[in-house]
């Protein structure tokens, strides 16, 4: 059959299309960016890929009129403050265009919505199924609550509060409950629903078989990590105040920070569990959704992260963009020195940032990464996905990807730290030497101003990391 897959690039996304392509399925990929979308060699044979905007109806022509079913995994959750009206206009668009082909059934990945008091962004996920509900097809509405698996929002989160802070003082919505599933029981669900009859028309709750509150599921991930950890719960904590508790805690982004905080008031339980009947799905609990988890984890086998979404950073352009480095009116600071290994040299540039840091004056970039905290910035704290993998598009500490080649030995970086102006920094292979180039265009005269601030830092820091990135093959 043949399947259209929105979100391809997306944690969900990523995920699903390999098993897609296994269970037989012709898959159509649809992506916003191009240069953002990597599948495996080994499935790209198989697939066709499309470039799409939900919010351009004309892109949307780009659709097969051939498909037979399709998945709706997008949101635009913390990437704009008009979220709500982005979903519903892209689910509008969306429906418009697919009734004009042959499709036989949608299935819409959603979140838990059984309570009448519905959070904005829980009550954004409900207006998205009314409005995919009117198309001419049938239609599955498949509702999660708090995910669990490597690089998911959601776990990262847990980790970042269990593995950082021995005692917690926490807002009082820690005693809300949920019904935690595991990705890869999402994935079952997902892939087990689409064309089977017995889903069509209907909605269905998916969840494991524990329902926890958040302080419990804390204490079991500390537990399970053999750290000792004590969690006091205070009344006054606003939604505010609590949304800047968890962003300045934790790896999210500050608007991503207010919509769990104001989904996290609301119980997210299943109403009931007729799905696992229907397609014979057996839930893991929660406490095996955090091994396997693990296992992801320290086997480098992390598949999808939420942190490479540009909703992590607010990042809402093409990649190509920013790819071309502008000359004029630019700031720039190049070095170069030869390199001892060619491959030695490029397995660093490669191995850079998240736990292997920037070889050279650590404590400066975690300076500069919490200070960017304090401005409303993505910080350091979102690593990066791989130890030694990097894709276009990744989030890599407060850079994105733009370029990556690791055959031609170049690397190109966009800085999504707050700042008066633009940033790029650039590891280029050229005949034996290694060229490392930061360029920043200046915003203004502040812009000037922040260059100047922070030069007397780069002769230490700039030269002190290519000379490692140069040298022998330690780190």
């Amino acid at each position: 059959m043949k399947i259209l897959l929105t979100g391809a690039t997306g944690y969900i996304g990523k995920r699903l299309l390999p098993l897609l392509i296994e269970e037989g399925h012709e898959v159509v990929c649809c992506v916003r960016d191009l240069d953002r979308f990597h599948p495996p060699s080994s499935i790209r044979p198989k697939i066709s890929i499309i470039q799409i905007d939900l919010l351009d109806k004309d892109s949307l022509d780009a659709i097969p009129k051939d498909i037979d079913g399709a998945y709706y995994l997008v949101h635009s959750m913390s990437a704009s403050s008009d979220y709500q009206v982005l979903e519903q206009e892209s689910a509008i668009n969306f429906r418009s265009a697919i009734n004009k082909t042959q499709l036989q059934h949608l299935v819409y990945l959603s979140g838990i919505v059984n309570n009448t008091e519905l959070s904005k962004h829980l009550a954004s996920r409900k207006t998205v199924e009314l409005e995919l509900k009117k198309g001419t097809y049938n239609f599955t509405t498949l509702r999660a609550g708090i995910i669990i698996g490597s690089g998911s929002a959601s776990f990262e989160i847990i980790r970042d509060l269990v593995e950082k802070l021995p005692v917690m003082v926490t807002p009082k919505w820690l005693n809300t409950r949920c019904q935690p599933i595991g990705i890869s029981d999402v994935i079952a669900f997902l892939s087990k629903s689409i064309f089977n009859s017995k889903t069509f028309d209907r909605d269905f709750d998916i969840g494991g078989p524990d329902i926890l509150s958040y302080k419990e599921m804390l204490l079991e991930f500390s537990r399970i990590r053999k750290l000792n950890r004590k969690i006091l719960i205070v009344p006054v904590m606003t939604p505010r105040l609590s949304s800047y508790w968890l962003y300045f805690v934790t790896s999210t982004s500050y608007r991503l920070a207010v919509a769990l905080v104001n989904s996290m008031k609301i119980e997210v339980i299943c109403r009931n569990t007729d799905l696992n009947e229907i397609l014979e799905v057996t839930p893991l609990s929660y406490k095996e959704s955090l091994s396997k988890a693990f296992a992801k984890i320290k086997n480098n086998e992390i598949i999808s992260s939420w942190k490479d979404a540009y909703a992590s950073s607010g990042f809402s352009s093409h990649i190509s963009d920013f790819i071309e480095i502008p000359t004029y009116g630019c700031f720039k600071d190049q070095r170069k020195m030869p390199f001892k290994n060619k491959e030695d040299c490029i397995e660093k540039i490669w191995s850079i940032g998240g736990q292997t840091g920037w070889y050279y004056g650590d404590w400066l970039w975690k300076t500069r990464g919490f200070i960017d905290r304090l401005v409303g910035g993505v910080g350091l704290r979102r690593g990066r996905t791989s130890l030694h993998t990097i894709d276009v598009g990744d989030a890599l500490d407060f850079w994105r990807v733009l370029y990556a080649n690791k055959s031609e030995g170049r690397l190109l970086l966009f800085a999504e730290m707050k700042l008066p102006g633009e940033a790029w920094l650039e590891f280029k292979i050229e005949s034996e030497e290694l060229i490392q180039t930061a360029t920043y265009r200046p915003l203004g005269l502040i812009g000037r101003l922040y260059w100047y601030l922070v030069l007397p830092f780069h002769g230490a820091i700039f030269n002190g990391m290519l000379k490692k990135l140069t040298s022998s093959n330690e780190y």
